[in-house]
């Protein structure tokens, strides 16, 4: 995940000080969502499909997680139309004051990205841009990272497109499943069979081990532990994002998995005091079997290590994923809607997806390009870009300070379930709830 929901800052808090300047601000939408610029001249059909592409010079924001996709996109757009974008990569643990502060004094630039899980408190303080019409108006609108799609919809109207996209998959060394006697070409389909291939990996000593995970580390849980549970066909929050069903016999199973890898010592050295900073640098050392990992890894796996990817399963089957990553919309206050839309559809068309998204081993935002030209030349990038359509991206106003705070209740249930006292994850779950419905 880019963040909270990706690879390099799963540990990102919720800045609660941004949150409260957010709703300070009561932006009036109406006042970015109009026709500005729209005297320009059209690239396309319409203003309303594809935007005006008349030489206006734009502002975007992007966290620094996200900094290589954003940069990638933007030099690519610039070199091919008239429209510039200057872009400003703000660092990850500052985005969120620095959006506030923004928003308060009504600053805020034409584009801006958002964590996906964060997008909803944007939209319910007012700071994006309808664009539902725009949206809906796309050829391939129904293509789209429906996740991500949902995350930015509020009280029945979009206000972002899927930006940049990180998906929880797992990693499998197919080395070490060949010393194990494993089959390399048949990752676990099931949480049962995950822990047997992990235990038998395990069982080659020497200093390899099975799995391994970030056990203090709220972020990395939500990202690796609930495709378990959604693969089996359950919840995790109710629709409202207010309540949590994280205490189910399902939920529980997963937790028994990892707790029994911990007492039997499957797990690779770390994983108890693992707070997200170092967890993903565990594997591509080559001595763990398998373990669930950040899609945005991929490209930086050494060239020698034979490894293979694979959905998340649940206990008995399924297969989930959770879609974190960015969603970007145009703010409220931008007196450039047009001209900014004219970037966001060029982002979602398929050259940019393919000749730039794709090309730099990322995952694409349309389910129609899953497969493409450079997909195709690895079969583990199809993959993960198939697994979008059957992924979750969670939405709770509150989800930061409950899931993503090291402080928050989720943290607590991870332990008690997994190194602690497993009854209390009743209770526990009780905190949750209480938390998101706060």
């Amino acid at each position: 995940m880019g963040s909270t929901t990706g690879p390099r800052g799963h540990i990102r808090r919720l800045a609660t000080g941004a949150i409260a300047l957010l709703a300070a601000a009561s932006l009036v939408t109406a006042c970015g969502s109009g026709d500005g610029g729209s005297d320009g001249k059209e690239d396309g059909a319409a203003a309303g499909a594809n935007g005006v592409d008349d030489g206006a010079t734009l502002t975007m924001w992007t966290r620094a997680a996200t900094r290589p996709q954003s940069e990638a996109l933007v030099k690519a757009y610039n070199a091919s139309h008239e429209n510039k974008i200057e872009l400003t990569v703000i660092p990850t643990d500052d985005y969120q004051a620095k959006v506030g502060a923004a928003a308060g004094a009504r600053d805020l630039p034409d584009l801006f990205a958002s964590d996906v899980v964060f997008v909803p408190n944007y939209t319910s303080s007012g700071l994006f841009a309808d664009i539902t019409e725009r949206v809906d108006a796309l050829p391939f609108a129904e293509d789209l990272a429906q996740s991500h799609i949902k995350a930015g919809t509020y009280e029945d109207k979009k206000y972002v497109v899927p930006h940049t996209l990180d998906l929880s998959v797992l990693f499998y060394n197919k080395e070490l499943y060949r010393r194990a006697q494993l089959d390399p070409e048949k990752p676990p389909a099931t949480l049962v069979e995950w822990d047997r291939q992990a235990r038998a990996v395990d069982a080659l000593g020497g200093g390899v081990n099975g799995t391994f995970f970030g056990g203090n580390c709220g972020g990395c849980g939500v990202f690796t532990w609930w495709p378990s549970i959604w693969a089996a066909g359950e919840e995790v929050l109710n629709e409202e994002g207010t309540a949590a069903t994280l205490s189910s016999d399902t939920a529980k199973k997963v937790y028994d998995t990892y707790r029994g890898w911990v007492e039997d010592d499957i797990v690779a050295p770390g994983a108890r005091d693992e707070t997200g900073t170092t967890w993903t640098g565990v594997f591509p050392k080559g001595k763990v079997g398998v373990m669930p990992m950040p899609s945005t890894t991929l490209g930086l796996m050494p060239k020698d290590l034979d490894l293979g990817v694979a959905p998340i399963p649940g206990p008995d089957g399924g297969k989930s994923t959770f879609v974190g990553g960015d969603a970007i919309g145009i703010s409220a206050t931008s007196k450039s809607a047009d001209q900014a839309w004219n970037f966001l559809a060029w982002s979602l068309g398929d050259k940019a997806q393919v000749d730039v998204v794709a090309a730099n081993k990322d995952v694409v935002a349309r389910t129609d390009l899953a497969s493409n030209k450079h997909s195709k030349a690895d079969p583990r990038l199809v993959t993960i870009n198939e697994l979008v359509a059957e992924g979750r991206t969670p939405y709770a106003l509150k989800f930061g300070q409950t899931f993503n705070d090291p402080n928050g209740p989720w943290l607590t249930l991870m332990r008690d379930a997994v190194f602690g006292k497993a009854s209390s994850v009743d209770k526990d779950n009780d905190a949750v709830s209480a938390s998101l419905a706060d």
